[in-house]
C-alpha cells in the first residue's frame, strides 16, 4: 500500500559536482521501479522562437531560464499519487521536444538539480535536502567532458560559458543555497557511507 505522503528527497549541487551519479547510485541500489525520478534540466525553457545565433547570450545557469513553476506542479501531483508527463530537452538546440514521458507516482521523489533550493516555493516541498560538494576544478573538467561527449558542444564554448555565466551563477545562487541542506555530500558518488545513510533511510520507509 502506498503512503499518504511521499518522501521528497532532493539533489543539488554544483554543475559537475556529481548529484547525477548520487542520484542514479540510489536508483541503483533501491530500485529505480521504486521511485519516481525527475531533473530540472528537463525544465529548461524552450528557444525554438529565438534564432540559434542568439543562443549563446541566454544564462542558462540563472533561475530564470528554467520553468520551475512546472517541476513545482509535477512534484504535487506526484505527492497526490497522479503520474506526470515530463518535457524532453534537446540540449543540442536548445529546444523542447513535441514529445514527453510518463513518470508514474511512487512513495519516494528523486528531484535533482543545479538550483532547486534557491526557489523557497520549490526548496519547501523537499523532506530532505542533499547537497553534493566538489572543488571547482573537478566540477568544470565535468562539464567540460560532458557537455562536448553528450550535448555537442565544442571546447571553446564550453570554456567560454564557463567564465560567462557558470561560475558567476554559482558564486551568486548555488553555493549559497547550500545552506538550505540537511546533509553536504563532499566527493559525490565516491561517498560511500553518505550513499548507505540515504539508502538506509528510504528502504526503511518503503519497508
Amino acid at each position: 500500500m502506498m503512503q499518504k505522503i511521499p518522501l521528497v528527497i532532493g539533489i543539488a549541487g554544483g554543475s559537475g559536482s556529481g548529484k547525477t551519479t548520487v542520484a542514479q547510485e540510489i536508483l541503483r541500489r533501491v530500485g529505480a521501479e521504486r521511485i519516481a525520478y525527475l531533473q530540472h534540466d528537463s525544465y529548461y525553457k524552450d528557444l525554438r522562437m529565438l534564432h540559434s545565433s542568439n543562443h549563446s547570450e541566454i544564462n542558462f545557469d540563472h533561475p530564470n531560464a528554467l520553468e520551475t513553476e512546472l517541476l513545482i506542479q509535477h512534484i504535487v501531483m506526484l505527492r497526490d499519487f497522479k503520474p506526470v508527463e515530463v518535457p524532453i530537452y534537446d540540449f543540442s538546440n536548445d529546444t523542447r521536444s513535441t514529445e514527453t514521458f510518463t513518470v508514474r507516482p511512487s512513495n519516494v521523489i528523486v528531484v535533482e538539480g543545479i538550483l532547486l533550493y534557491v526557489e523557497p516555493e520549490l526548496r519547501k516541498l523537499f523532506d530532505v535536502k542533499l547537497f553534493v560538494d566538489a572543488d571547482a576544478d573537478i566540477r568544470f573538467i565535468r562539464r567540460l567532458h560532458r557537455d562536448i561527449t553528450e550535448r555537442g558542444r565544442s571546447t571553446e564554448s564550453v570554456i567560454d560559458q564557463y567564465y560567462a555565466t557558470v561560475r558567476p551563477m554559482h558564486l551568486e545562487f548555488v553555493e549559497p543555497s547550500k545552506r538550505y541542506a540537511d546533509v553536504i555530500i563532499p566527493e559525490g558518488g565516491h561517498n560511500i557511507a553518505a550513499l548507505d545513510m540515504v539508502t538506509a533511510r528510504i528502504e526503511s520507509l518503503l519497508k
